[in-house]
């Protein structure tokens, strides 16, 4: 029997895959599920968006593109970040990737390697440990702590970095925690890097339009002094209600892109070409969309911190950013992973689990309000209920 290399038994996945599936499956079995698990907008792709893709296809963009993509494309993502951020960046230094997902694939592989460590947050999007894990680095987690409002702290990312890390990666909203981090840690984080200067950093930024009580997305792109080290993560899917289309854009410094881009060559040739010319409309066309979504979740926001906070056993911190809400759990008696199955399996409602997001993850559950507000309602009816009337084994 061929023997798979060792890596693989250290790689992990992405838990709310595997719940989408089991809440698929009971209700093909005819069971009435509310998923609030999946990190997904429940909202439809804009349609001038759509329309930009079949006009593509009947314009007869079926072919290859350059593995960085098409100019056009770059070029609008380079505007799009100097409108948002300040920051002037070079469409050159642009690539065009197949979901945001693949940005953290390459670069911790690109950085990753045994002996090196890379400094990651932790409850956090799983792929980072996953990945980090895979390439034989050693994953070091900075916790993200509720006491701390789930808010990202500089001073202890910092302490952290030894002479064996090679990149430290922040996510700013945050992926379970709908944590924000504050302008204030965003510029004591960058200059405290100024000590390490041979680190880089990765930024998950993909839900950096997704924020609220009057708080701004701080890019780490408005920081010239670490752009030569900097990797920034963005993309079209939750913004822009496009999960499906696969579809993501990084920025790199020039030392790192060349890299990145034959790893693009190796892997996946080029991303789909009307999905691109998609991606074009989204960032060039009309965005009240984007705000309706965002002024959508935001009310979603608060009727699922006072449903959670009215619930036994259970409280929620009011989150500032993303689309998540990670609950407090402890006091319901239940751990969180089999709270979550209990709720799916005998409530009908769709979590996941705190510490699929990491080992400081215990004690939490995450749901997701990228569903509509009676469905929101419903499942929280159906979490009081299970509570008040289950207990753990």
């Amino acid at each position: 029997m061929p023997h798979i290399i060792d890596a693989f038994s250290r790689i992990g996945e992405e838990n709310a895959f595997a719940v989408l599936a089991r809440a698929a499956e009971l209700q093909r079995q005819g069971k009435d599920v509310i998923n609030l698990g999946i990190g997904q907008p429940d909202f439809a792709t804009p349609p001038h968006v759509v329309e930009a893709a079949v006009k593509a296809l009947r314009d007869g963009h079926h072919g290859y593109t350059p593995a960085a993509g098409i100019a056009p494309l770059r070029e609008a993502v380079a505007a799009d970040c100097l409108t948002r951020t300040g920051a002037r960046v070079s469409p050159e230094s642009v690539l065009i990737t197949p979901g945001g997902k693949v940005t953290m694939f390459l670069a911790i592989l690109m950085f990753g390697e045994p002996g090196a460590e890379i400094v990651y947050p932790d409850p956090g999007f799983p792929i980072y440990r996953s990945m980090i894990e895979f390439t034989g680095a050693t994953p070091v987690p900075a916790p993200v702590l509720e006491a701390n409002g789930f808010a990202f702290d500089a001073k202890d990312a910092l302490a952290r970095i030894t002479p064996r890390t090679r990149l430290v990666i922040l996510n700013s909203p945050a992926n379970p925690t709908g944590g924000v981090a504050p302008g204030a840690e965003i510029d004591a984080f960058v200059a405290g890097l100024a000590r390490f200067p041979e680190v880089a950093i990765m930024s998950d930024e993909i839900y950096g339009r997704l924020t609220y009580d009057g708080l701004e997305h701080r890019s780490l792109l408005a920081y010239p002094e670490i752009a030569d080290r900097l990797i920034v993560l963005d993309g079209w899917s939750k913004t822009y209600a496009m999960t499906g289309w696969r579809l993501g854009w990084s920025v790199w410094p020039a030392a790192f892109f060349e890299a990145a881009r034959k790893l693009a060559v190796n892997c996946w040739s080029c991303v789909n070409a009307p999905a691109q010319w998609a991606g074009l409309a989204a960032l060039t066309g009309p965005q009240d969309a984007v705000e309706a979504m965002r002024a959508e979740f935001d009310r979603r926001r608060k009727l699922v911190v006072e449903g959670l906070n009215a619930l036994p056993g259970i409280s929620a911190v009011t989150p500032k950013g993303a689309f998540y809400a990670f609950p407090n759990v402890s006091r319901t008696g239940w751990k969180a992973k089999p709270l979550a199955s209990a709720l799916l399996e005998r409530a009908g409602v769709a979590t996941i689990g705190g510490p699929d997001f990491g080992v400081h993850g215990e004690g939490y559950i995450r749901l997701s309000y990228a569903n509509s507000a009676e469905n929101i309602a419903r499942a929280l009816a159906r979490m009081g209920e299970f509570l008040a009337t289950e207990r753990p084994a």
